[in-house]
């Protein structure tokens, strides 16, 4: 394999204080009937506390892709898959800060009316995430819980034990409508239908996707996957949160934020290639380094 060109980033730089080394990437198996033009969306962004110490691509045939950001600030990998079996494969070092997501349970709701214009976006429905749908069930959940944190948490709880996750459960075009009255999903569909409550709550929610490995944690006992979660706006900021888990991890590395998962597929092809695999890395490198 060679290394596709201009594909590599410069590196960035890792917060402050202690970091965690984390390797990371992925592989795509497809055979592809014709030429076919393909957005990939795996790389980490670089606006957040993670360090990008190497990072690059391995394809096989070697094919040339370009890079562009995303009117969310996504990186995303633009190339046109040759007909035959290709390969796409990447790789990467990562260094993120040694600490749990942050939290804190004093953070309160803002007003619609206050919310900054950016943010509003994101209190609307969206292709996966039906709030307007949803609006009764919502406050029937959860109207009489306390405003801000609590309210948000409570919303995490309920499509943590609400929800049974299984593979298979889902499909590319599930809803979060579909996600409430089958009570099973997959990870992303846990955050839809979190995201999806809060937006029905008028508390802005949007939906995240990356790798997640196991750090100070129990493994799963499935195959290591891309990872969805949610972003929470309260008191002035954006908060983590995690309906699958329900839980503050380490070593969460962010490739992308949007309305739902429209926005972050991890590959938008444009024709017909039959993925025939696909293999995720998001594990620990080394020790922790400073």
């Amino acid at each position: 394999m060679k290394r596709s060109r201009g594909c590599v980033a410069p590196p960035s730089p890792a917060s402050d204080g202690v970091g965690v080394r984390l390797a990371v990437g992925c592989s795509f198996d497809w055979e592809v009937p014709g030429p076919t033009p393909t957005v990939v969306h795996v790389e980490p962004r670089l606006d957040v506390a993670v360090g990008v110490v190497t990072e690059g691509w391995r394809n096989q045939p070697d094919v040339r892709s370009t890079s562009y950001v995303d009117g969310f600030g996504n990186r995303c990998r633009r190339l046109v898959l040759p007909e035959g079996p290709v390969t796409l494969r990447y790789e990467a070092e990562i260094e993120v800060a040694d600490e749990a997501d942050p939290a804190d349970p004093s953070a309160v709701e803002i007003a619609v009316e206050r919310l900054p214009d950016e943010v509003l976006v994101y209190t609307l429905p969206s292709r996966y995430c039906l709030s307007d749908v949803l609006y009764d069930a919502a406050w029937e959940h959860f109207g009489a819980t306390s405003p801000g944190w609590s309210r948000v948490q409570a919303v995490m709880d309920f499509v943590h034990s609400y929800l049974e996750f299984g593979y298979g459960s889902s499909t590319a075009v599930t809803t979060a409508v579909d996600v409430y009255e089958a009570k099973a999903g997959v990870c992303r569909d846990f955050a839809h239908l979190a995201v999806s409550f809060c937006r029905a709550l008028n508390i802005p929610a949007r939906y995240c996707y990356g790798y997640l490995p196991d750090v100070e944690v129990a493994p799963k006992p499935f195959p290591m996957d891309f990872y969805a979660w949610t972003e929470v706006f309260l008191g002035g900021r954006w908060w983590t949160f995690d309906p699958r888990n329900n839980q503050r991890r380490k070593g969460r590395v962010l490739i992308g934020r949007g309305r739902d998962a429209v926005d972050v597929a991890m590959a938008t092809t444009f024709g017909a290639p039959v993925l025939r695999e696909l293999t995720v890395t998001a594990e620990l490198a080394g020790a922790a380094v400073s």
